[in-house]
């Protein structure tokens, strides 16, 4: 047997009845980013390694992402992520815009990980950001977008948790325990390991990264404390926003939350699900506060998150989320084809009713009209419009329902507006 080609390990074939879901998916977020007022955008797929090395982090550049040199020897990488090139193209173009900014984005994303379940090396990813404004009620309408999706989507507190935390705060807490500056990355990652690890691993991991014992005692009282946002006046803010946004029962205080890129300077956030049995984070997000002046541009505070297709799809999808008749055949008319005197009869007929607003299948071959019958069946066509001898003789269309089996005949030219009428009802 003649062997067929795969595709590559982690790639996606997006089959009409994926690509459905996927563009629902998309139509959500498109109505939900422009209900806040976001101006949708798009970057460049090819990124120079560089605009990641100084910012992201090092499991980021080193193990995360496709990296190749391209044929003038300059390392250029399949975006793993959009929050730089969107703080490049703003630099570029600072003085032209207008602030602040609410953008937004869909598009395919790339990132070298083993696939296992909510994760794949190729994924398509929300992003959405507020650019311009340094404060905690701008975080909490950024998180107000999130739950104002999840609202829409079906998905209640109930079913899925914001969990947010405070670099910030963070910070202090490292300071407190005598833990270096330049050992926050380190504390970071270890910090964002503790779900993935056992008791005693991640305890023994701290020690590798020089963490010792009273430090590891004072990181597990900190984590442990969940009125520690108290001590947090942007967090204070943040939740006091929140209330009249309606979006509190969403929101909960995690002091394990600090996100793994090292550009995040103030709020962080991920969403979870609250109960089922997928363990990865639904998006995640953050203040950044100096991304536009590294890539060289003027200081500019901003607040972003990005959530991926995949983790966000099995969870509406294990709750029946998903609408029944998404991935619909979009034709619900078939115009079939007696023979090949009446073919272009059906295929004036056809054209008549695209032109009159209705998405039409024009059978695309001679065959018996049982065929046809059994062939719009199985596509889920509604009806079908036959026009034989006698109704071409006399300027006539008989159109079947193919779900009961009753049929109409009358003129061609009553068709589409007869049509309509049968589809609305």
């Amino acid at each position: 047997m003649k062997s067929i080609i795969q595709s590559l390990k982690g790639t996606r074939d997006f089959y009409p009845e994926a690509m459905a879901v996927r563009n629902w998916l998309y139509q959500n977020i498109a109505q939900v980013s422009a209900s806040f007022g976001y101006q949708e955008y798009d970057g460049p797929f090819l990124e120079s390694i560089d605009l990641y090395a100084a910012k992201s982090g090092e499991e980021l550049v080193k193990e995360q992402s496709f990296v190749f040199p391209d044929r003038g020897g300059d390392l250029i990488t399949l975006r793993p992520e959009l929050t730089l090139s969107l703080a490049r193209m703003i630099a570029q173009r600072q003085r032209q815009l207008v602030f602040p900014l609410r953008w937004w984005s869909f598009g395919p994303f790339w990132r070298y990980e083993r696939p296992q379940k909510g994760r794949t090396p190729e994924f398509f990813q929300w992003n959405a950001d507020l650019i311009g404004v340094d404060n905690p009620e701008a975080d909490a309408e950024n998180i107000a977008l999130i739950a104002s999706f999840f609202q829409r989507v079906g998905l209640t507190p109930d079913d899925v948790v914001i969990l947010v935390n405070n670099r910030r705060l963070l910070d202090a807490q490292l300071q407190n325990a005598g833990i270096p500056l330049e050992q926050k990355p380190a504390v970071s990652r270890w910090i964002d390991r503790r779900d993935k690890l056992s008791s005693t691993d991640w305890e023994l991991y701290g020690g590798e990264i020089g963490l010792s014992p009273s430090q590891i005692t004072a990181m597990k009282s900190m984590l442990g404390n969940q009125n520690l946002w108290q001590q947090s006046e942007e967090l204070v803010r943040l939740f006091a926003a929140a209330g009249p946004m309606g979006i509190t029962p969403y929101l909960r205080y995690d002091p394990g939350i600090v996100r793994g890129l090292d550009y995040y300077t103030g709020t962080v956030f991920e969403a979870q699900e609250s109960r089922g049995d997928i363990r990865r984070a639904i998006l995640g997000g953050g203040r950044y506060d100096n991304l536009v002046a590294d890539v060289g541009g003027d200081p500019l505070p901003g607040i972003g998150f990005a959530m991926g297709d995949v983790v966000i799809s099995l969870i509406l999808e294990s709750k029946n989320l998903v609408p029944a008749n998404v991935g619909a055949y979009p034709a619900p008319v078939l115009v079939t084809v007696f023979d090949q005197q009446r073919l272009p009869a059906s295929i004036i007929l056809a054209a008549a009713l695209r032109q009159a607003g209705i998405n039409t299948n024009l059978y695309p071959e001679i065959a018996k009209l049982p065929k046809q019958f059994k062939y719009a069946d199985r596509l889920g066509i509604r009806l079908a419009a036959v026009i034989g001898p006698d109704e071409e003789a006399q300027g006539l269309v008989t159109i079947k329902n193919l779900s009961d089996g009753t049929q109409v005949t009358l003129p061609t030219g009553q068709a589409p507006a007869a049509i309509q009428q049968m589809l609305a009802r």
